[in-house]
């Protein structure tokens, strides 16, 4: 039987029947569009605290030099166990920059100069929206907390988790940690570039359960958000063993912003000494004297951890 998937008497139940049959045979993968109604868990009228995820485009990747051009948060209600009951409208604004968006920018976004001309974040009403916030969540936030930061210094006291780098996503097993490469192993595809729909995507990763562990992702991410942590600079490690450092978990810093210039790691507190002895002994082959710097929520992906 051949079926037109635009036959207007096809249903989404028929649709749904027709993709369970093609992933059932083994021989195809299906991915279906983002609905994040569909994600989200049953509320059981036990508490519920106040999430935000938050996504930023922007005119360049430097947060010291680029300029918010569009800007979300989208407020999530989660249990204690991680589960999202509900999700609520986005703060959602545009920002004209001080120079014009490059066409680069535009074709990547979809925002252009004619977008945002005359448009300006308020920072007060970012305030105020953000106000009862528990956590403010995003993906990549080393790059979102930054320029938050300058719209509003109201971030700067909140705690802010990442669903890119709070969770282990290669031991859970994915091979990329972008989020469009994260949904769509879970079969989802969405809209990327837009910051609302980046923000969708992000609250519908958070409900998912990760594979390994079997926790839900923003069970797991918080879990790590809220461990104090340490970070580790292998400052003049020998260049023919950065595969070593690599495979370890370690990653290279070359932003002035960040830190030195080297490979570095956040571990918890309990592993700081076994680092310390893997450096000398694996690493450097003698005793070291490196730079660490203690990183809770509060601070943890802000310029302040420099």
């Amino acid at each position: 039987m051949v079926v037109s998937v635009e036959d207007p008497m096809v249903s989404h139940d028929q649709l749904d029947e027709y993709a369970r049959r093609l992933e059932a045979s083994g021989m195809y993968r299906v991915l279906r569009r983002l609905d994040l109604a569909a994600c989200l868990s049953e509320a059981d009228g036990g508490p519920t605290r106040l999430g935000m995820f938050l996504d930023i485009e922007s005119t360049g990747l430097d947060v010291l030099s680029c300029e918010p051009i569009e800007l979300a948060i989208l407020p999530f209600e989660y249990r204690p166990d991680g589960a999202i009951v509900a999700v609520h409208p986005p703060l959602h604004q545009f920002n004209e920059p001080s120079e014009p968006i490059t066409q680069e920018i535009a074709k990547i976004t979809g925002i252009t100069n004619d977008v945002v001309a005359g448009q300006k974040i308020d920072a007060i009403a970012v305030e105020n929206f953000i106000k009862e916030a528990a956590v403010i969540v995003a993906h990549n936030a080393a790059f979102d907390r930054p320029i938050a930061e300058r719209i509003s210094s109201s971030f700067v006291a909140k705690p802010w988790a990442c669903s890119m780098s709070d969770i282990d996503w290669r031991g859970e097993g994915f091979e990329g940690r972008r989020l469009s490469e994260l949904l769509g192993a879970y079969g989802i595809f969405f809209e990327a570039h837009r910051a609302v729909d980046d923000c969708e995507a992000g609250v519908a990763l958070l409900t998912q359960i990760a594979p390994q562990s079997g926790r839900r992702v923003l069970d797991v991410i918080l879990s790590n958000a809220r461990r104090t942590s340490w970070r580790i600079y292998a400052v003049d490690a020998p260049f023919d063993l950065r595969d070593a450092l690599r495979q370890r978990g370690y990653r290279w810093n070359s932003a002035p912003y960040f830190g030195p210039r080297s490979w570095w790691i956040d571990v918890d507190v309990k592993e700081v000494e076994p680092e310390l002895r893997f450096l000398e002994a694996e690493i450097f082959q003698h005793p070291v004297n490196l730079p660490m710097r203690e990183i809770t929520a509060s601070d943890r992906y802000s310029l302040r951890t420099r």
